[in-house]
């Protein structure tokens, strides 16, 4: 669809929100990093000297938008396909057109949203057009790229990343959209405190497009109550306020992974914050349990090892009684773990622990330590010289071995000094230098002997 073709449509049967596109940059809200004025972003822009890229960010910030105003300040074809219903096919088609234009002396720029979703070979058709001018290639995404787009293609654009629209700079546009009798709603004696178009810009949580149309359903009501978008008002347009949550997307990720380390940081009220936020935007409640017993597991360890048993516990409350009222337990197991004391040790020695099993290979096991069941493993050494600790004075023996003799003792779990960890520590400090004194002693009178 060509730039003048998408601006000559009816304007009375568009979505508010598609009326009110900006035309100019000057009327995109938000983005000031991106398109200050001076920057190389918007000089390369209004000069229409651009490049192939990738715009990254969440829905409603103005990636379409940007991409029809890039086609208009570069006089170049605007072509659009997205990832979601086109094929292979007919991306091929659209290319073969955009050559062609080329070899004519017309620019296309080529706009593929959700780029995301095509596939390494949908994705590696764009390459050799990107290379020989054919197209302006920009795609975007809400996820990052740096995980979703083939590294060729990335190599060929720039990556530019784009925000959530703050809340002042939503009303900015619902502002635009009430008194525009052109494009919006200015013709129909509508009025709008600025209270509650704030509260409209926060329940779109950063999304403009979503703004826009809630304010046109807004606007709709209104005009059967006097043209007042009141309270009463909103409180139908707005009674579904759900967050922007995308389950298995980068925000999902973003958040599990803030939730991880406010607990780390003994942070409870962080997060809560975190795991409410998930919770609100429609993450499994089962997916956040596995997760906290983790989180119990490897950043409480046995600094606590209560934390385990209550993340089981708040997981089995919760498939008992569901949601909402299992959510609590949920809380109350968070809270809990970003408070109490906290340990990695377990999780350090158990990766030095399997990081020297992969790298020493199979090692016998010490003959003292094999079992030995019968005569001939009895007579071939087995279990021979092995102290039964039970029998030895205070319980251990000390000068015994644990490790392959080609591994030698190595010492992988160090306790912190917190916690229930505090009083280990201090145990197998002691523990430790006198088997170091043991040893010492035994290989003396061994090398005494030899003499």
């Amino acid at each position: 669809m060509t730039q003048a073709g998408l601006f000559a449509e009816p304007e009375a049967l568009k979505p508010l929100a598609e009326r009110m596109r900006p035309r100019a940059l000057e009327e995109v809200v938000g983005q000031s990093r991106l398109l200050a004025q001076g920057s190389a972003f918007r000089r390369a822009v209004e000069s229409g000297r651009l490049h192939s890229m990738v715009l990254w960010g969440p829905p409603g910030c103005g990636k379409t938008t940007l991409a029809l105003l890039l086609a208009r300040y570069a006089d170049a074809r605007f072509e659009s396909v997205s990832a979601v219903l086109s094929g292979l096919p007919e991306v091929r088609k659209v290319l073969a057109e955009a050559e062609a234009r080329f070899k004519a002396g017309e620019r296309t720029l080529l706009f593929v949203d959700e780029v995301h979703r095509f596939n390494k070979a949908q994705q590696d058709a764009f390459l050799p057009h990107i290379e020989r001018g054919y197209i302006l290639f920009v795609g975007a995404t809400t996820e990052n790229p740096s995980f979703e787009l083939n590294s060729a293609l990335l190599s060929r654009c720039r990556v530019h990343v784009l925000e959530g629209v703050a809340p002042a700079e939503i009303v900015q546009a619902l502002n635009r959209a009430l008194t525009d009798a052109e494009r919006g709603l200015g013709g129909r004696s509508l009025r709008a405190s600025q209270e509650n178009l704030q509260l409209i810009a926060e329940a779109a949580d950063g999304d403009v497009r979503r703004a826009l149309t809630l304010l046109e359903i807004a606007a709709e009501l209104a005009e059967g109550e006097g043209g007042e978008i009141s309270g009463a008002t909103l409180t139908q347009v707005l009674a579904d306020r759900t967050r922007r949550f995308d389950k298995g997307g980068e925000q999902f990720y973003d958040q599990i992974s803030a939730l991880h380390k406010c607990v780390r940081s003994s942070n409870p009220d962080a997060a809560l914050y975190w795991l409410c936020r998930m919770l609100d935007g429609g993450c499994d409640p089962s997916y956040l349990a596995r997760r906290l017993l983790r989180m119990s597991i490897e950043d409480i360890g046995l600094a606590d090892p209560r934390a385990q048993q209550m993340a089981l516990d708040a997981w089995d409350t919760f498939e008992r009684l569901g949601s909402p009222e299992g959510e609590l337990a949920l809380a109350q197991v968070t809270l809990y773990m970003a408070s109490t004391a906290k340990s990695n040790a377990g999780y350090v020695a158990y990766k030095a622990a399997a990081a020297e099993v992969r790298g020493s290979g199979t090692q016998d096991v010490p003959l003292h330590l094999r079992n030995a069941p019968t005569k001939l493993m009895k007579s071939l050494g087995y279990g021979q010289q092995y102290q039964y600790d039970h029998d030895v004075e205070g319980g251990v023996a000390l000068d015994q071995t644990g490790f392959p003799d080609a591994v030698g003792e190595q010492v992988y779990y160090r306790p912190v000094p917190r916690g229930l960890e505090l009083k280990l520590k201090d145990k197998l400090d002691a523990l430790r230098a006198a088997r170091a004194k043991a040893r010492g002693e035994a290989s003396a009178a061994g090398q005494g002997g030899d003499a």
